[in-house]
């Protein structure tokens, strides 16, 4: 199971943006820079951040990106959801699809504590919490 690169840097540019609250609407370039990530990839990267509401944004001349709500507010679960769309390990758990041993399956219990686990320590750490850490 691998976090998807999308996702990483999804988590490298709130945290960058927790960093600055604060101060006004951060240009894409300098994250960019000071992340090491490439400007292009990286505006892939806050459109599905933007979406889901994470993000607002300001256009035009000084314009840019900053946190929709305070870094005390925004979770890492709510990060990895918008930049997966969603945190689902697998189908048959979520209940999206119901496959022909989902009666008797056994190993559902594992990958369901699992994807809990992981839902769990997202919602308890917020962007506040890994830039005072």
């Amino acid at each position: 199971m691998k976090i998807s690169t999308k996702s990483r840097y999804g988590m490298r540019f709130m945290i960058d943006l927790a960093q600055h609250y604060g101060e006004g609407p951060i240009a894409l370039k300098d994250v960019a820079e000071r992340q090491s990530i490439s400007k292009k990839y990286l505006e892939q990267v806050v459109a599905p951040l933007s979406s889901k509401g994470l993000l607002s944004v300001t256009r035009g001349y000084m314009g840019g990106y900053q946190l929709s709500r305070s870094p005390e507010k925004i979770t890492l679960e709510d990060v990895v959801s918008a930049s997966e769309d969603g945190l689902d390990l697998m189908d048959c758990i979520s209940g999206h699809i119901r496959c022909d041993r989902a009666d008797g399956c056994t190993s559902q219990k594992v990958w369901g504590g699992l994807q809990q686990t992981m839902r769990d320590y997202l919602a308890s750490k917020t962007l506040a919490d890994i830039i005072s850490a």
